[in-house]
């Protein structure tokens, strides 16, 4: 059995409501309203489809509901084609802000609207980031597993000493939404905020945030004690942390990662963890997600999360709701509220 089963025609064509796959298992509230308003699809084993059955789904689906797990590209656009019925898929509501596992060109080559759902997990990934920040910096990880090991003899004067943040310099290279309200929660701590960003904002939003901005990148992370990445995937943010710029930092300074994988070079990170070239790390997302290299596993000076940064009832319930308002005003003829269009990131 596959875990979305094809389904007919006619099934369709009775309800008179578009017909909607979706790619992975939501919450149960949101699944149970999409079953009431379309036409629906679910995904029963919630294991990620494989590319032939992402086409399938494309080829009968009005809407397809993809996650960023779900890479969506030309080729499997192009696979979806006119049907002989004159219906088509009209619409990708991706359930996430990320865009770019979508092909938007080829999606809009093809007629078909792109949406996502900008911005319901942006405190839910800040408040992830200040913890793994605060976290890594005092090494309470170390800690745990100390705990855990039974290894631990009891309070000693010089036994797991970390660094307080408060007064530290945090770099931030990103300052969007998720970026802002990292920026916003670290100046209560008494962090001092410096930012890179492919435009500067207004200086009355950085007066508000209270950030500086650094137009140099290398000066940038070679200044941070802590350095936190919050730019989306794309070409030119691949690898925007590789050999070179970690070369740069300070032999005390951390790297935290809640954005994308590829923006750091991983070998270049074990490297510079292994050989004490800086002091630690704070992980979310990876390269190759689910693989996990093992060196990275086996350093003590590293954190690792398994992609929570939007792991929050709260968050997922409202992103479910903005898949199933940008499906409504779609089937009712009108423009989706979070239609991507092409060039945005």
């Amino acid at each position: 059995m596959t875990a979305v089963q094809k389904p007919t025609e006619s099934t369709r064509r009775v309800a008179g409501v578009p017909r909607v796959v979706v790619t992975r298992h939501l919450l149960a509230a949101t699944e149970a309203r999409m079953a009431e308003l379309f036409d629906c699809q679910f995904n029963s084993e919630d294991r990620p489809l494989s590319r032939e059955e992402l086409i399938a789904a494309m080829q009968t689906a009005d809407v397809l509901v993809p996650t960023v797990t779900d890479r969506i590209d030309a080729g499997m656009i192009a696979e979806a084609g006119d049907r002989p019925n004159g219906q088509k898929l009209g619409l990708i509501a991706s359930f996430g802000a990320g865009i770019e596992h979508i092909d938007l060109h080829a999606a809009r080559e093809k007629r078909i609207i792109v949406t996502n759902t900008p911005g319901v997990f942006t405190d839910d990934t800040a408040d992830m980031t200040m913890a793994l920040i605060i976290t890594v910096a005092r090494r309470f990880s170390e800690g745990v597993q100390l705990l855990h090991a039974g290894k631990w003899t009891g309070w000693s004067p010089a036994t797991l000493l970390g660094h307080r943040i408060s007064g530290k310099r945090l770099a931030i290279i990103g300052l969007g939404r998720i970026g802002q309200a990292v920026a916003h929660r670290a100046r209560a701590f008494g962090m001092e905020v410096i930012y890179h960003n492919r435009q500067r904002l207004p200086a009355a939003l950085e007066n508000m945030l209270g950030v500086r901005y650094e137009a140099d990148l290398d000066a940038l992370v070679a200044g941070a004690d802590i350095l936190s990445l919050h730019c989306p995937g794309s070409p030119e943010t691949h690898h925007i942390l590789n050999a070179a710029r970690l070369a740069l930092m300070k032999p005390s300074a951390f790297v935290v990662n809640t954005a994308r994988g590829d923006l750091i070079d991983e070998a270049a990170l074990i490297t510079a963890l292994e050989t004490g070239r800086i002091a630690g790390a704070a992980l979310d997302v990876f390269a190759r997600e689910p693989k996990i290299d093992a060196r990275l596993i086996a350093l003590p000076n590293v954190i690792l999360l398994p992609h929570l940064g939007s792991a929050t009832i709260e968050g997922r319930e409202a992103a479910g709701e903005r898949v199933i308002v940008n499906i409504r005003y779609w089937a009712d003829g009108h423009r989706p509220p979070d239609q991507v269009l092409e060039g945005w990131t």
